[in-house]
């Protein structure tokens, strides 16, 4: 046995005796898969951070995380009797195996797209021999996805039959026009509307923004996680430096007006 799969089955070992009813941790045994769901997203999440931020130590951890997600399931799987930890790893062994034909077997691809473009086709074969009657071009979109990401997926989908625009100019006009129509919402003092149906009118409005900014995005090529992920951290970044220059001045930030306040936000700007 090797030294990795030594540590897989320690890994494993640990697992079962969190989740044992006599002798595990009272957290572990009581948690079922739904309750653990947000955690396996919040763990992905910070993976995504740590690459973000060049940390190779922290990266190291966030994975070892996201791992013990994996095994978390697995082994709640496993007591249910519907499958094990390596039954995950067979499924997924195999199905990398089956969708690169080009690697393992004697298929070609001429380039990344051309891949992409036999991964989505693989997966509508397997939807199909599994089942699955939905022949939309949208088919198959895993509805558990951050919103933001199925946003851009729905896109993505949409343009292989030829619906999309045909360039950056219409969606940014489009984006334009949104924006305007989330403005007629508000009222003439610019507060939200306070009966129900009219707030209902500016939540849908505010989805089609935000659903064409998802598209401006798609259409630059920039991922829309990585960008709000970055923005998060600018915005924190010079909210921090705000309130430190607040604070040396004598005077804390929450005491301030907000022109005062803008004037230490350029401050913080301007010191980057």
């Amino acid at each position: 046995m090797t030294e990795e799969s030594h540590d897989i089955d320690r890994l494993l070992e640990i697992m079962a005796r969190l989740r044992d009813p006599q002798r595990g941790c009272p957290w572990d045994v009581e948690q079922d898969f739904a309750s653990i769901a947000p955690y396996t997203i919040e763990e992905a999440y910070e993976v995504a951070d740590a690459i973000d931020r060049g940390d190779m130590a922290d990266l190291k951890d966030e994975l070892g995380d996201l791992l013990l997600q994996v095994v978390f399931h697995a082994r709640m799987a496993e007591e249910q009797g519907a499958f094990a930890f390596a039954d995950v790893v067979a499924a997924i062994n195999d199905k990398m195996v089956r969708r690169h034909p080009h690697v393992f077997g004697d298929a070609s691809v001429e380039d990344a797209r051309a891949q992409t473009e036999a991964w989505e086709a693989q997966k509508r074969r397997e939807r199909e021999r599994n089942g699955d009657t939905d022949g939309s071009a949208l088919a198959g979109i895993a509805r558990g996805l951050p919103e933001w990401q199925r946003a851009v997926k729905l896109q993505k989908r949409a343009a292989r039959v030829g619906f999309d625009w045909p360039g950056i100019d219409p969606v940014l006009a489009k984006l334009e026009e949104e924006v305007g129509e989330v403005r007629a919402e508000f009222d003439a003092d610019g507060k939200p509307p306070a009966d129900t149906a009219a707030q209902a009118r500016l939540e849908e409005e505010i989805g089609d923004l935000l659903f064409v900014a998802a598209n401006v995005a798609r259409h630059g090529g920039v991922d829309v996680g990585s960008a709000l992920r970055r923005a998060n951290l600018k915005f924190e970044r010079r909210f921090r430096a705000m309130e430190a220059m607040a604070a040396a001045d004598g005077t804390p930030l929450e005491k301030l007006g907000l022109d005062a306040q803008d004037g230490y936000w350029e401050r913080a700007k301007a010191g980057e």
